[in-house]
């Protein structure tokens, strides 16, 4: 179980409507394996947060939300997402090994009218970041990655986080809400 590769725009994966995964497929060694190599990927990524199973190339309804995103919403505001390196490298939170909550199969349950507008950038569109209005609190239903069902509400940061991934299920990315593109400053090439 080793670090996969995360595949990056125009990859047709990432514009695919993912599957639901079936009940009996979720406590597989095919999905756990999966779940596991997502995992080791996302912690290997220097400033990701989430990770849709789309994004290595499975176009299945998987996606992992680090608690990163939630020491994010304590420590500092919520204002870049995923890839993007940090506005000051003395901000950085220190490398650590987080958790993991799996979402297979969300679903969103309740959503709020008021929206937030926050950049954001991604793991599979390296480089580009945008301004992308989304709603501030969520709830959403989905299985864990031992087959069991539950519902959790998120704000903030979090919120974001797993709206963005819910979007990768969907074959969309950030670059299709964004109302505005970022220049980036931290752009090498």
């Amino acid at each position: 179980m080793s670090i996969v590769s995360i595949v990056q725009l125009p990859t047709k994966v990432l514009r695919e409507k993912a599957r639901e995964v079936s009940a009996k497929e979720i406590t597989s060694p095919r999905i756990q394996e999966l779940i596991s190599r997502m995992k080791k990927t996302l912690a290997a990524s220097e400033n990701g947060v989430g990770l849709a199973a789309p994004q290595i190339g499975e176009s299945l309804q998987i996606f992992l939300v680090s608690e990163e995103a939630e020491e994010i919403d304590k420590g500092r505001p919520p204002t870049v997402t995923e890839a993007s390196p940090p506005q000051d490298p003395e901000t950085k939170l220190q490398k650590r090994t987080w958790r993991y909550d799996v979402f297979i199969n969300p679903k969103i349950k309740k959503i709020s009218r008021k929206k937030n507008e926050f950049p954001e950038g991604c793991l599979s569109v390296v480089g580009k970041f945008g301004i992308v209005p989304r709603p501030e609190k969520i709830t959403v239903e989905a299985y864990d990655e031992n087959g069991k069902k539950f519902v959790r509400s998120a704000t903030k940061f979090v919120a974001r986080v797993i709206q963005h991934e819910l979007d990768h299920l969907q074959g969309v990315l950030f670059i299709d809400k964004a109302t505005q593109m970022l220049a980036s400053e931290h752009n090498t090439s």
